[in-house]
């Protein structure tokens, strides 16, 4: 077992966990171009600012809400998207500073 000074973060082993599942990688992945990839005139607030609304990102992966619901929580624990609640909806958007920081991080580990 390797020691303290040479294990692996555990911030980065979760993020890449997270990203180990397909669908997971894929909702990021639509979450980039949230514009291009879910009904803009249906969003009751700005994607950009606020993010994507679950009931979006359910419809389009055609999955249950309760899956998408988990994976999307699996992301956020992993700080890879940040939740924002407008009225009783919830908006995933990417967080960007942390997705760039675990690139670096993954240079520099590896």
């Amino acid at each position: 077992m390797a020691d303290a000074a040479t294990s692996p973060d555990p911030d980065l082993v979760s993020a890449l966990r997270a990203l180990s599942n397909p669908v997971r990688l894929q909702l990021l992945l639509w979450l980039r171009e949230p514009e291009r990839h879910f009904p803009m005139d249906k969003a009751i607030a700005d994607p950009g600012e606020v993010g994507v609304c679950v009931s979006h990102i359910q419809a389009k992966a055609g999955l249950a809400q309760s899956t998408v619901s988990a994976y999307l929580a699996e992301l956020q624990r992993a700080g890879l998207v940040r939740a924002t609640r407008v009225g009783k909806w919830t908006h995933y958007r990417r967080d960007e500073r942390r997705i760039a920081g675990l690139v670096a991080q993954l240079g520099e580990t590896l």
